[in-house]
């Protein structure tokens, strides 16, 4: 099964059959939302509204945990994930696609970026929290669909993703400092996502579209709502169809490094597991 996150401006997927929303409820609380389950080219399809259907959850407010969770539980093993982002260097323009293999987390929120803990320790390697087989799935049919003579939008095969908290935009001094960090794009919700599809062996790509140059460049107008809102409206129906192609080429065999995370990740004994965290995680941990 696939997953599609939908971020701002991405509220809905055209073209599903078959379609019903499911409620999920999960041990660390409400999701997003419910979830819109359907097929496309006989793939069967999860679409989360990352905000909620009407925009009603701030960045800071997502439970990825829940998320997550309900998505590994429906049987999902592949997410991809489309969201907003602000660039931070020249080169990626407003309309611009990135395909960020890289985080710098700039969040307060370590605890809720992980499952374990309450009696059973994991530490997953995190080096690369970007499933790369994914992601040059996404590149090869994005590049192929903006490769048109009179397109003047460009999509990028990596970069950092500064995941800030929000839910207010940069100062002018953050925005340089990011810069300095070695930041390519800023956002506000993809790290959790990462790491936490990460733990569930689920694999992860992000589709970040460029929508201004946050507040760094001083030419050009700082980044607001308004200009987010117009922004990713001219580019919803392209990530729509980035989508589209990318879901029959994801293989329906594949057993990427990402799907086996936990095999080397968990340090405590199985003897030791506290019977209720092992029942929270049923669909995390793999079986015996």
């Amino acid at each position: 099964m696939i997953a599609i996150i939908g971020g701002s401006g991405l509220y809905e997927m055209e073209g599903l059959q078959k379609t019903h929303w499911q409620k999920v409820s999960t041990p660390f609380g409400d999701p997003s939302d419910d979830f819109l389950i359907g097929t496309f080219n006989d793939r069967k399809i999860v679409f989360l509204p990352r905000h909620a259907r009407g925009h009603r959850i701030l960045p800071s407010e997502l439970n990825h945990r829940a998320n997550i969770w309900a998505l590994k539980s429906l049987g999902v093993r592949f997410i991809l994930s489309v969201s907003a982002v602000g660039s931070l260097q020249n080169k990626y323009r407003p309309l611009d696609i990135v395909l960020p293999d890289q985080f710098i987390d700039r969040t307060k929120k370590s605890l809720e970026h992980t499952f374990f803990g309450n009696g059973i320790v994991a530490h997953i390697a995190f080096a690369d929290p970007i499933a790369i087989e994914l992601q040059k799935i996404v590149y090869k049919e994005a590049s192929a669909l903006l490769s048109k003579p009179k397109e003047k939008r460009k999509v990028h095969l990596n970069g950092v993703y500064v995941n800030m908290e929000g839910p207010a935009f940069s100062t002018r001094a953050e925005s340089y400092m990011y810069r300095k960090l070695g930041g390519d794009i800023i956002g506000m919700t993809n790290l959790g996502e990462a790491k936490l599809a990460l733990e569930a062996e689920i694999a992860y790509a992000t589709m970040a579209m460029v929508t201004d140059y946050d507040c760094w460049k001083e030419d050009e107008e700082h980044v607001t709502l308004e200009l987010v809102i117009q922004r990713l409206h001219q580019n919803a129906a392209t990530a729509k169809e980035i989508v589209r192609r990318v879901i029959p080429k994801i293989p329906l065999d594949a057993h990427w490094p990402c799907h086996e995370t936990l095999k080397t990740a968990i340090i405590t004994d199985r003897k030791l597991w506290p019977a209720k965290t092992v029942e929270m995680l049923k669909p995390i941990i793999p079986p015996k």
